[in-house]
C-alpha cells in the first residue's frame, strides 16, 4: 500500500462517515491538510457510567493504513481499565497483527486491514460500556470495576462533572 493509497482510502472513509453518520460518535481531521490525524467525539454510551458525555479523542494513522493499525489518545480526561492514565485506548482492533506475545488476544481480535473507522470507534463505544478486565491499561480503574462492578465517578472525580 503506498502512501498515496492510504490517503486515499481515508479521504474515502471520511467522506462516508460525514455522508452517512453513525450513531454514537463523529469525526473530522484536526488539519485539513492532513489526513493522517483525525479528531472524533464520542456520546457516552447509554445506560453505562459514560452516559450523557462527549469525549473528545484523536485518531493517528499510519502512512501505510489499513495495513497496520491507527492509533487511539483520549484528550478528555477518562477512567477507563482499557485506557492508560495518557489516555491511550488498548483493545484489540488497534494493536499490531499477528500473534499476542503475552497470548492474551487471537490473531483475529486483533488488526485486520479490513478494519475501517467505523468498525474502530463501534469497537471502542462497545469497550466503554463493556470493558476488558482481562488486559487493563489502567490496573486501578480495573481493580474498581471489578470491585464494585462499575467504576464510579465518585472514585474519579474528574468525570463526575462530565456526566452530571
Amino acid at each position: 500500500m503506498t502512501e498515496l493509497q492510504s490517503a486515499l482510502l481515508l479521504r474515502r472513509q471520511l467522506a462516508e462517515l460525514n455522508k452517512n453518520p453513525v450513531e454514537g460518535f463523529s469525526a473530522g481531521l484536526i488539519d485539513d491538510n492532513d489526513l493522517y490525524r483525525w479528531e472524533v467525539l464520542i456520546i457516552g454510551p447509554p445506560d453505562t457510567l459514560y452516559e450523557g458525555g462527549v469525549f473528545k479523542a484523536h485518531l493517528t494513522f499510519p502512512k501505510d493504513y489499513p495495513l497496520r493499525p491507527p492509533k487511539m489518545k483520549f484528550i478528555t480526561e477518562i477512567w477507563h481499565p482499557n485506557v492508560d492514565k495518557n489516555g491511550d485506548v488498548c483493545i484489540s482492533i488497534l494493536h499490531e497483527p499477528g500473534e499476542d506475545k503475552y497470548g492474551y488476544e487471537k490473531p483475529e481480535e486483533r488488526w485486520l486491514p479490513i478494519h475501517t473507522v467505523e468498525t474502530i470507534m463501534i469497537s471502542v463505544i462497545s469497550m466503554l460500556a463493556d470493558p476488558n478486565g482481562d488486559s487493563p491499561a489502567n490496573v486501578d480503574a480495573a481493580v474498581s470495576n471489578e470491585k464494585h462492578g462499575t467504576v464510579f465517578p465518585a472514585l474519579y472525580p474528574p468525570i463526575a462533572g462530565l456526566l452530571m
